[in-house]
């Protein structure tokens, strides 16, 4: 940022305009960092729990790893995340068309 405005050549109208825009900036990054924390901070949380959960053993292959719900052979089949390689139900998880894998809702967030 550092750079100042040379304003000079404005009147005021439009050096007070120019002002508000630039205030409304501010505001709007101040919320999108609020917000990227906010995410940031939940999913940490999330990596705690599943690595808790994780340690447990044969947990993640009876229960999905995100809601811990358990898995079903035909209404709640398991699949594997592309990115944390953990378990999940599908309620989950989202199918990446691009890589043809399948995503955690977590993992999925955070790309």
């Amino acid at each position: 940022m550092g750079r100042k405005l040379d304003l000079t050549g404005l009147t005021d109208n439009e050096a007070e305009h120019v002002l508000q825009v630039v205030q409304r900036d501010m505001k709007l990054r101040k919320t999108e960092e609020e917000r990227l924390n906010e995410l940031r901070q939940e999913l940490d949380e999330e990596g705690s729990r599943c690595l808790l959960l994780s340690r447990q053993s044969c947990f993640n292959q009876r229960c999905c790893i995100r809601c811990c719900s358990p898995f079903t052979f035909l209404l709640n089949p398991k699949r594997q995340c592309h990115d944390c390689h953990y378990n999940v139900c599908k309620a989950c998880r989202v199918y990446n068309k691009r890589d043809k894998t399948w995503l955690c809702s977590a993992c999925q967030k955070s790309r």
